[in-house]
């Protein structure tokens, strides 16, 4: 297990809030965040703290990137024509452990990165094991022949709790998912909100 796996549920904590929609998320039960300080941690944000938290916590539901990561991605969308905030959700989505989490060949992202390093996944026939590469539209990812039947596929299938976004077609009997555009802040079903805006803000002053 990474040690990122083992730190999911302080994200959760430390950010007060579910950002996964997981039943088993201890915010679901104490709101507080962890550590023996964590109940009087509850005052008010600066604007310097909302913009942190905000990028924390994009940052936190891909998987806890790193900062160089994040950084790096949000370059890319500064550097692109239109709205940045929504380029960055865009970029963020075609990530391809994101779109294989998206089309819920495995339960969580953290799974998601493992699961396309260890070679389970194709785009267009050929194999991919950089969970930060990026697709494009029309491209189609496909679960492994060999990696159809893992425990962790047949458990993910089955999650009540999320649904497959419709910029994404998906076929769970031929494990198969097309990535039919790239989807904007609007289209991503966060189960918490996310405010791209805040971050532009972040890295504007820092």
């Amino acid at each position: 297990m990474t040690k990122r796996t083992s730190a999911k549920y302080k994200i959760d904590r430390r950010m007060g809030e579910n950002i996964w929609g997981r039943a088993k998320s201890p915010v679901n039960r104490r709101e507080y965040g962890p550590g023996q300080h964590g109940q009087r941690r509850k005052g008010k944000l600066s604007d310097f703290g909302l913009q942190l938290r905000a990028k924390q916590k994009l940052k936190g539901y891909y998987g806890d990137l790193t900062e160089k990561q994040f950084r790096r991605i949000f370059s890319d969308a500064e550097r692109l024509k239109g709205d940045t905030g929504e380029l960055l959700i865009g970029l963020l989505e075609r990530r391809l452990d994101a779109v294989v989490y998206r089309a819920k060949f495995v339960p969580t992202v953290f799974a998601a990165r493992q699961f396309v390093n260890h070679g389970h996944v194709t785009v267009n026939g050929k194999r991919v094991n950089i969970p930060s590469y990026r697709v494009k539209e029309g491209d189609v990812i496909e679960v492994r022949e060999k990696s159809k039947q893992l425990a962790v596929v047949l458990e993910a299938a089955q999650l009540p709790e999320r649904d497959v976004p419709d910029y994404l077609e998906v076929d769970h009997s031929k494990m198969t998912a097309s990535f039919v555009r790239t989807p904007g802040l609007a289209d991503v079903p966060y189960p918490v909100q996310m405010e791209p805006n805040l971050v532009i803000e972040f890295y504007a002053q820092n």
